[in-house]
């Protein structure tokens, strides 16, 4: 037990907690509409005018809560139980606007999005708060369970999505470093070639440098301009992530056998290739990335697609970019994916490692739509 309170104590805060949005301000307007409305409605309230004034105050931590989440639950609290008491220290009776229930969301936020210290914090106040005013609102422990288990309700759905938001980061993460080390081994291959051709150069040069000399400067112009060509391609291997040991290396893929992917017949709909350029003399490292992309869209096509007919794979060379298309004809996508898949992730990581573009999307009648534009040499711009 004590490991585990450790533990939680010792996490950090959720990365990128977004500031304020205007959905923030669309919920706070609603929380102040609704305290207006129950105020004038409800004839129970004595101290009508104060207690809508407490609700409307303590909305406008809606919009903070997720960047200061102990700090907008303190704020909250705090003002309610000095609002409270000084009402009860007056004579009064405090009923209690039913809007101001959007408390649950700032403790939600403290579980959701602060540190496991904030988390304690949080546990702290409201455990100050309901010991404050026990003798003044409960009569024994009995009543006062059933409010502390609606409290920890928010908790316990905050830790469960936040758990799930860490899952699928990581799975995002391991997509990513997965392509990374699969762009590492193909440009490994590539530069080897590179750096054995300025190797078997650099030693004819050392054969023929003493009887002919323009034959051994023709070498140095070659080992020149192969060096060049390395250290650009080095700039994207040093860019791209290796983990594990090193595997047997396989040749990669390229841009020339996206056309064994056309297929027209089987159970899948029919997939049509057509290719304009020089195909052929892309570098390695892009061509590779464009089978992929290519390989990958068709797939989802075949596997996702709401029965789909025909799979369009469109390929164009241009003397500084390339670009692929993949469109599908299947039935019309409803909504874009507020959180794209897996493949979509390591596609788009291997196209802005090389300098380019991926977009992913519903077309604009059916089926749904890949574009990938790389540059040909494969470096960033």
């Amino acid at each position: 037990m004590r490991r585990a309170l450790q533990s939680v104590w010792a996490a950090p805060r959720a990365a990128h907690p977004p500031g304020p949005l205007a959905r923030d301000w669309v919920l706070v307007a609603v929380v102040i509409g609704a305290a207006l409305l129950e105020g004038l409605l409800r004839s129970d309230i004595e101290q009508r005018p104060l207690e809508i004034v407490l609700v409307v105050a303590i909305a406008f931590t809606l919009p903070w809560r997720r960047v200061h989440p102990l700090a907008m639950v303190a704020v909250a609290m705090g003002v309610k139980s000095v609002v409270v008491a000084g009402i009860v220290a007056s004579g009064g009776t405090v009923v209690g606007l039913t809007a101001g229930v959007f408390v649950l969301v700032l403790l939600y936020a403290v579980f959701r999005w602060g540190s496991g210290r904030e988390a304690f914090g949080a546990v702290g106040v409201v455990a100050l708060v309901v010991a404050l005013g026990f003798r003044r609102d409960y009569t024994s422990i009995a009543e006062l369970l059933p409010e502390l288990a609606i409290l920890t309700l928010p908790a316990l759905a905050a830790v469960t999505v936040r758990a799930l938001s860490t899952s699928r980061t990581r799975d995002l993460e391991r997509v990513r470093l997965a392509e990374r080390e699969q762009l590492a081994r193909e440009l490994h291959d590539t530069v080897a070639h590179h750096v054995s051709a300025m190797v078997v150069r650099a030693q004819a040069g050392r054969v023929v440098g003493a009887t002919d000399p323009s034959a051994a400067i023709d070498a140095l112009a070659v080992i020149e301009a192969e060096g060049a060509r390395t250290l650009t391609e080095m700039r994207v291997l040093v860019g791209a992530l290796r983990q594990g040991d090193d595997p047997a290396l396989l040749a990669p893929k390229g841009a020339g056998d996206i056309a064994s992917l056309a297929r027209a017949t089987g159970t899948g709909p029919t997939v049509e290739v057509s290719s304009t350029g020089d195909v052929d003399g892309l570098h390695p490292s892009v061509g590779a990335a464009l089978y992929r992309i290519a390989q990958e869209s068709v797939t989802n096509a075949t596997r996702h697609a709401v029965r789909p007919r025909r799979v369009r794979v469109d390929l164009v060379v241009d003397p500084d970019v390339a670009h692929v298309a993949i469109v599908d004809d299947g039935e019309p996508v409803a909504v874009e994916r507020d959180r794209p898949g897996y493949g979509i992730v390591g596609m788009t990581e291997r196209v802005s490692l090389l300098g380019g573009t991926l977009t992913a999307g519903p077309g604009v009648q059916r089926g749904w739509v890949v574009e990938a534009r790389v540059p040909t040499t494969g470096v960033r711009p």
